[in-house]
């Protein structure tokens, strides 16, 4: 897929935030927008205007490293958005064809069945693995009474957290803070697309959450990437109620391009005691439907 469209918004979004303020440049009297000018960028780059005009365009094929890298510097880009930056002139290029791993939908990927036991080994915390579009592949049985809003009310397979933040009204009560959660997500799967450009079910997901969300559709035009591997949160559980948890994200050496992130509240806090309850309620509903 040509990923022309997907560098020409980054790199115009990009430029649009930096003011000559930041940039060290004078404002000027006669400027119409707050961004930064082409020239200046190209300017800052070391850059003939033409090129840079050329890459903003979306040609990215063929760069050298020392131009997206003085690129970068001109855009003040952080490590998440260089690292965003490279993967788009490797997809242009075609040069990360043979190291990108080949992704398979949710549905036709078998997990390792060791990595199952992993999940199932953790009993004190929220355990589940997702690829890079939130697909939810695998978790353990605290993880699928966490998720209980998600799992009782999609019907597609596997589940997938995008879907559930954006189309499903019950993510507004789950997540404390959804603007918050929903601008992670939204990181997550723009970082995605410019990794793996060719993922066909990605795409159709991106689609049809622009179109039925517009929350969605004006935090994917933003254009932000930023890294997502540790951190706290606050949940409103359905059946437990409040809940502050630390979380951890590990990508899995065994799977490329899958993560397993695991969801653990404080030891002693009442956190602590409503995780345990919800475990408690979680075996108790695992042991009745065994049962029926």
């Amino acid at each position: 897929m040509d990923n022309r469209d997907e560098v020409r918004e980054f790199l115009t979004s990009r430029r649009a935030k930096i003011t000559p303020a930041q940039a060290g440049l004078p404002a000027g009297t006669r400027r119409r927008v707050p961004g930064l000018r082409r020239s200046e960028v190209a300017a800052l780059a070391g850059v003939s205007v033409e090129y840079y005009a050329k890459l903003e365009r979306g040609n990215l094929a063929g760069v050298s490293p020392a131009v997206l890298e003085a690129v970068a510097r001109a855009l003040q880009l952080d490590d998440a958005e260089r690292a965003h930056l490279l993967h788009l002139a490797q997809a242009a290029e075609g040069s990360d064809a043979l190291a990108r791993p080949r992704l398979r939908s949710g549905r036709q990927r078998a997990l390792h069945t060791s990595l199952q036991w992993v999940l199932d080994a953790i009993t004190t915390g929220a355990a589940f693995v997702v690829n890079g579009r939130l697909d939810l592949l695998a978790t353990n049985q605290l993880a699928r009474a966490f998720f209980t809003d998600i799992y009782g009310s999609h019907h597609t397979q596997p589940p997938n957290l995008a879907r559930y933040q954006f189309l499903d009204s019950a993510a507004h009560r789950f997540y404390a803070n959804w603007e918050l959660a929903a601008d992670m997500t939204v990181d997550v799967l723009r970082t995605e697309a410019g990794r793996n450009p060719h993922d066909k079910d990605l795409h159709d997901l991106v689609g049809e959450l622009s179109t039925l969300s517009d929350a969605f559709r004006t935090r994917w035009g933003a254009h932000n990437v930023t890294r997502h591997g540790t951190g706290t949160k606050q949940f409103h559980h359905p059946v437990v109620g409040d809940l502050t948890l630390d979380w951890e994200s590990l990508a899995i050496t065994a799977e490329p391009g899958l993560t397993l992130t695991v969801y653990t509240p404080e030891p002693g806090s009442p956190s602590a005691e409503s995780v345990n309850l919800l475990a408690t309620w979680a075996a108790t509903q695992e042991a009745g439907s065994a049962t029926q």
